[in-house]
């Protein structure tokens, strides 16, 4: 893998800590350094070409985004994916996230809107979409969830879902959420939640954005038995255990 430098064309302001950061939240996210896994910061260091300082401080702010945790005697490690911090995510997402689509009912732009809708075709001509494999959608701006977030207005709602919670909650659905039989399904909701928004319905809005992650969070469940179901039937003395 090719080093770290100091200077990166085209990206005015932005810090080698940045950078380090960017990659290794994007490779926590998607699973690429896995849940639970510990993290050597001498060999990420060696890995990446670049000193410890930008590294720590890369650190510091994975630990802020609640993917990295930090234990005494143990060091740094992935943050696990368990279904009680799951179900805990998604009651949380499902009050606030509707209450945010409440509130876009309510505030949002025509520009933001047409914003939206246009998000929502990018994503129908994603091929994995139209095979109902999965919808796999960027982070920020690109991500559905975020917009609707933005679009209610309200800075407490955006800091805690688009920053404080953001990357985490985005680790559990990019994991375990967005390759799934649901795809279209979730497609298709979020298009309800658009329409609802559009003809400024705040009640309706808020009860299909509800329904659409409390179904989200039904699927990631299922999918979390069916990942253990698996682990025990491979590992005889899991199931003699149980």
């Amino acid at each position: 893998m090719a080093p770290y430098t100091d200077q990166q064309p085209g990206e005015p302001g932005v810090t080698l800590a940045d950078r380090v950061f960017t990659r290794l939240r994007n490779a926590i996210v998607e699973g690429e350094i896995p849940a639970g896994s510990k993290i050597s910061e001498p060999e990420l260091a060696a890995e990446y070409g670049i000193s410890r300082g930008p590294l720590r401080d890369a650190m510091g702010r994975l630990e802020a985004c609640h993917l990295v945790e930090r234990r005494a005697n143990v060091g740094a490690r992935v943050v696990s994916l368990s279904q009680e911090d799951l179900l805990e995510l998604y009651i949380l997402r499902e009050a606030l996230e509707g209450m945010a689509a409440r509130l876009a009912a309510e505030r949002i732009t025509e520009k933001e809107l047409n914003h939206l809708r246009r998000l929502l075709k990018q994503h129908e001509q994603r091929g994995e979409l139209q095979e109902g494999i999965a919808y796999f959608q960027k982070e920020g701006d690109l991500d559905f969830h975020f917009r609707i977030v933005q679009a209610s207005g309200n800075q407490r709602l955006v800091q805690l879902l688009c920053n404080d919670l953001y990357h985490l909650m985005r680790m559990y659905r990019y994991q375990f959420g967005m390759a799934s039989a649901r795809a279209l399904i979730a497609f298709r909701e979020h298009g309800h939640i658009v329409e609802a928004i559009a003809d400024r319905d705040p009640e309706m809005a808020e009860l299909i954005m509800r329904r659409h992650i409390r179904s989200s969070r039904v699927n990631v469940e299922m999918l979390f038995d069916a990942r253990d179901s698996l682990t025990r039937r491979s590992d005889p003395d899991l199931s003699e255990a149980g």
